[in-house]
């Protein structure tokens, strides 16, 4: 080697001291990534268009969720400007060195992303204005809040509240308090027949001085009780420079928060509840191991992977909850209570991947329902601690359960689920953001197969359609597939008629496909096909006349449970290609700009395809109905690689709660639910060379994808359990005890594998020629 200066020089000597002497003069140990470490909050922060991220720092499903609260106005919450507080129950806790003041925004403080870590479990911020140094962790019903003080200066910690709302000073070092959740009498009693937040919060120091306000005025009162109230303390940095707040959250009571925090913090310190939280994450996220990828995969997975074990809300309090559907606490016999969930979005992939990975869990959300039913009459479908949000289209209970009950996991009353459903499909109106009994527009779905739209130029005189409008054609497909569920329930329990008239009403989606024109279409209620129609832009505002938040070219593709019938429908499996190739391709008919302002829900856009709404997750899984598996490798791959990022802007749209985050979980190891309740798997492309999931009974399904890189992304074979695989599906009975998915990989389609007719998925209708 011919060293040409002192530095080549340096660097040859170290590297020969080192050859000699091994590890003594190594640096430090570098501690491998654990999954948490991974996580990165922040992702998604920025909105693509509407709704952005909430770096929420929590337990697994726990009740305290707890992120920085920003500047009001800001929605792209990574770009506020500052912070004006931190979750305290229903109060916004703040602290600051400024002057004492009534309005919360007084306390406010800059802050800067640089000087900020954010984790599952610990969230810390310099309040740049005060400068003092935030930090909070969780346990599942209580925070932990550590504040560091400028050296002799003087704070004022603040809790600030809304509306229907009460606080009470208890002592020199304790405040609890309540506000109304949803509703709109504000009554302040524990027992007033509305949903409450309680929280009792306890200082580390006593208050050197506390005041109490309402609206503008401040007072000496130790109680205050009505709308904009709040509480504000001075602590001293003389004997110290740290101020710790512990908030104990309940729905039951003070008493009950006073309890949670006692038994949930106990005497532990601030970096050991801290650390209880991480070994939680990391257990959970542990139950996903991966192997190969890049940096930037692993914190796109692992952080979608945490998005997608938020939901649903556990509320149980000490073997209570209290529920919103009756207004009283109930004992939890062993089956803790949940809530805060979303159908219309989290049975397409999120509820699927959880049964995955803790299905104990999901069988006592599916009896949470169940017992929602019985307190309210009425199985939800967005239910919120405060009872039925009544938000979206469908019943789609009915496809979460099967889902659960035909992947074996069945520790629920069947029978009384399908009273349920029964009742939703038969007595619930399907308008969309309603909830309440048929409308003369249901009975025309019921006698007719469809649900009616306004004919051109037709003034609508149904009084219960309000400002989400028909949505027609997108009500009739979701609830025909709705139906389906039911008919497969009804089936397993014997009721030949129920399923008899459920599967006829099943194939509704049959009645809005118009076959001039190759699209899913709105009806008026003579039958006759509406027109004009434009299957891009028809519908107005969100497409709402038709069709929920999209267009007819999404909605054309929304038949989950009969693939097959639907590709007959448009004249077999090289016109439904054809089609779904043109979805991808398909341009705007107008501006960019004009078309996101009409349908602002369609971001994430390949073609007309948009990765940033729930409607369309299923079609790049299509491709395997079709005789094209390799197109779905090619476009799940691709949607992966553009609209999913490790930045505040890698989320391709609303994320609802982690629904957008789980379809990335399942779709980079591999695989995808089409239609939830059909026991099955669609195959795509994992971008990882191995993933293994440690399922809730302790057996582990593994995907192994043999020289799989960016380029190598198509499947040339595959094996199931050690059997040759020739199907792009798998069957959830395969590997419900374990079970090993082996693909090999290569750069270059191989058009013939799972191509056949006979090698495609289950559908309601036969295949043809298979």
């Amino acid at each position: 080697m011919l060293v040409q200066n002192g530095t080549c020089r340096t660097v040859l000597f170290a590297a020969l001291l080192l050859g000699f002497s091994g590890s003594a003069i190594a640096g430090p140990t570098v501690k491998p990534m654990e999954p948490v470490d991974y996580v990165s909050p922040n992702i998604g922060g920025i909105g693509q268009l509407l709704t952005a991220t909430v770096p929420y720092v929590q337990t697994p499903h726990g009740m305290a969720r707890l992120a920085p609260i920003m500047t009001p106005g800001i929605n792209d919450r990574y770009l506020a400007d500052k912070i004006y507080g931190f979750p305290a129950g229903p109060a916004m806790l703040m602290i600051s060195t400024g002057k004492v003041s009534t309005r919360p925004k007084d306390y406010a403080s800059t802050y800067d992303h640089d000087f900020e870590t954010t984790t599952p479990y610990y969230y810390e911020a310099d309040l740049q204005s005060w400068g003092i140094k935030a930090e909070v962790t969780a346990t599942q019903a209580a925070a932990y809040y550590r504040f560091h003080l400028p050296a002799g200066s003087t704070a004022h910690l603040v809790l600030s509240m809304k509306d229907g709302a009460a606080l009470k000073v208890v002592g020199d070092s304790v405040v609890e308090g309540s506000e109304r959740v949803g509703g709109t009498v504000a009554q302040l009693s524990e027992n007033s027949g509305e949903t409450r937040e309680y929280f009792y919060a306890e200082f580390s120091r006593p208050f050197s001085h506390a005041e109490t306000w309402q609206k503008s005025v401040l007072s000496q009162s130790a109680e205050q009780a009505g709308d904009h109230i709040g509480f504000v303390a001075d602590e001293s940095g003389e004997g110290g420079d740290q101020v710790e707040v512990r908030v104990g959250f309940s729905y039951i009571s003070t008493e009950q928060a006073q309890k949670n925090l006692k038994e949930q913090i106990a005497e532990r310190s601030f970096e050991q509840v801290k650390g209880q939280t991480k070994m939680l994450w990391n257990k959970a996220l542990g139950a996903v191991a991966i192997e190969g990828g890049n940096e930037s995969q692993r914190t796109i997975f692992y952080t979608a992977l945490y998005r997608s074990l938020g939901r649903m809300t556990d509320i149980t309090e000490d073997g209570r909850y209290f529920s919103g559907y009756d207004h009283k606490v109930h004992e939890s016999d062993g089956h803790d209570f949940y809530v805060d969930d979303g159908l219309w979005d989290t049975y397409r992939s999120l509820h699927p991947l959880q049964l995955l990975l803790e299905a104990p869990r999901q069988e006592d959300m599916i009896r949470s329902y169940l017992r929602m039913y019985e307190q309210s009459g009425w199985l939800p479908s967005f239910p919120s601690v405060a009872g039925e949000q009544a938000v979206m289209i469908g019943h789609h209970a009915a496809a979460y359960i099967l889902d659960a009950y035909q992947k074996g996991y069945r520790d629920f009353n069947l029978e009384e689920a399908y009273e349920a459903i029964h009742k939703n499909e038969t007595q619930a109106t399907m308008l969309p953001w309603k909830r309440g009994p048929l409308t003369s527009l249901d009975h025309v779905y019921f006698d007719k197969g469809f649900f009616p739209a306004l004919a051109a130029g037709e003034t609508e005189t149904v009084s219960e359609v309000t400002g989400e409008r028909r949505q027609a054609v997108s009500v009739t497909l979701e609830t025909s597939y709705d139906d389906w569920c039911a008919a497969q329930i009804a089936k397993i329990l014997g009721k030949q008629d129920d399923y008899d008239y459920f599967m006829k009403l099943a194939h509704n989606y049959r009645n809005v496909f118009d076959p001039q024109i190759d699209f899913m279409a709105p009806k008026s209620e003579d039958g006759q096909w509406v027109t004009p129609f434009d299957p891009k832009l028809g519908g107005g505002q969100g497409g709402r006349d038709y069709f929920t938040e999209m267009n007819a070219w999404t909605y054309t593709f929304h038949v989950q449970h009969d693939v097959a019938g639907l590709i007959q429908l448009m004249g077999g499996r090289d016109n439904f290609n054809a089609k779904l190739d043109q979805l991808f391709v398909e341009q705007y008919g107008t501006s960019k700009y004009q078309y996101l302002s009409q349908f602002p829900d369609s971001t994430g856009l390949v073609g007309l395809y948009a990765q940033g709404n729930e409607p369309s997750y299923h079609i790049p899984y299509l491709y395997d109905f079709s005789g094209q598996p390799w197109k779905t490798q090619r476009r799940v791959r691709q949607l992966m690689n553009i609209w999913y990022g490790d930045g505040p802007l890698g989320i391709p749209g609303d994320d609802d709660g982690g629904e957008t985050s789980s379809w990335y979980v399942l779709s980079a190891m591999g695989f995808y639910p089409v239609c939830p309740g059909s026991p099955v798997y669609e195959i795509g492309s994992p971008i990882f060379a191995k993933s293994s999931i440690r399922m809730a009974n302790g057996r582990e399904f593994t995907i192994i994808a043999n020289h799989v890189s960016a380029q190598n992304k198509y499947i040339q074979s595959a094996q199931l359990n050690g059997k040759a695989l020739d199907k792009a599906w798998f069957a959830h009975a395969a590997i419900a005890n374990g079970g090993t998915l082996v693909l090999e990989m290569g750069d270059k389609p191989n058009k013939q594998w799972g191509s056949a007719p006979a090698d495609a998925p289950p559908s309601m209708s036969p295949v043809a020629g298979s």
